[in-house]
């Protein structure tokens, strides 16, 4: 094994899910060697890793880390000096319909004239043939989406027309109209109002009972805890991933963040705290 593999370990047993005997199917996304250069100066350094199915992982760092770089990467929309995506074992190229990808909304032009209903029924053309036209039944799966994330009302609407959390549950209903197996979100919870994130934190999580893989770049550090099974702690490399009881540490925040660490110790701690007694109340 690579120094810079990482396993992912079961919190509570401690078993490596990738020694599983009962997970012998190829897991549903494995990025391997991946480096990724601006200018022939590395943003991203061999990046290796592996998630498994029902899991909500968030990546995290401090701003410049590669966070994005390594979903698009990883989803081959920008070049990469070396290392390659694997989905359910198969080249990322032949897996293309299992994998959605919801991009930062800042890189949207969000003036292009386009309705809601045709930015979702863009979720269906990986389910389309070349030149063919979305169905009865494409424009259905598109409104349930729609539906599903409080959208449905504005089916009719000019995408700028809406507010800007109100654009990011619209670019979460294509993701799911896509009806893939494993979700890419960059940043989907970045200026959303907070009924907004609550609707988004909730279909994540309904996403993993589904038995879907996602796996959402994330700024907010005192969510963590609370909302996510696992965690990637990015700087350039890869500083640490697996669950978030074991991985979301001091040490490892200290290795990611360095000095920037102080307020953010106390703000992840106090998380901690609210979590517990959380549980303890319930």
């Amino acid at each position: 094994m690579k120094k810079n593999d990482t396993n992912i370990t079961d919190s509570t047993t401690g078993q490596d899910l990738k020694s599983d005997p009962a997970s012998t199917i190829s897991p549903p996304i494995e990025v391997h060697d991946l480096t990724v250069a601006y200018d022939q100066k590395p943003v991203l350094w061999d990046i290796d890793f592996e998630l498994p199915e029902s899991s909500l992982t968030a990546v995290v760092g401090p701003n410049g880390a590669g966070k994005s770089t390594l979903v698009k990467a990883a989803m081959g929309l920008i070049a990469s000096s070396s290392g390659y995506t694997l989905i359910y074992g198969k080249p990322l190229d032949k897996q293309r319909r299992n994998v959605a990808y919801v991009p930062q909304r800042e890189t949207v032009d969000w003036d292009f004239p386009i309705s809601v209903m045709d930015v979702v029924l863009m979720g269906r053309y990986p389910h389309l043939r070349l030149f063919q036209r979305p169905s009865r039944n494409d424009r259905e799966v598109a409104m349930d989406a729609l539906r599903e994330m409080g959208m449905d009302g504005y089916h009719k609407r000019q995408i700028s027309q809406l507010s800007g959390g109100q654009q990011q549950r619209v670019f979460l209903a294509r993701a799911l109209a896509q009806d893939a197996s494993i979700y890419l979100m960059d940043e989907p919870l970045a200026g959303v109002d907070a009924a907004t994130e609550d609707v988004i934190f909730k279909k994540l999580q309904e996403l993993r009972s589904q038995k879907k893989t996602v796996v959402v770049v994330h700024h907010d550090l005192q969510s963590v805890p609370e909302n996510f099974d696992l965690v990637m702690l990015l700087n350039l490399r890869m500083v640490a991933c697996g669950p978030v009881a074991s991985t979301f540490t001091d040490e490892n925040l200290q290795k990611t963040y360095g000095g920037r660490l102080n307020i953010l110790s106390q703000i992840i701690e106090q998380s901690r705290q609210q979590r517990f007694v959380r549980e303890s109340e319930s």
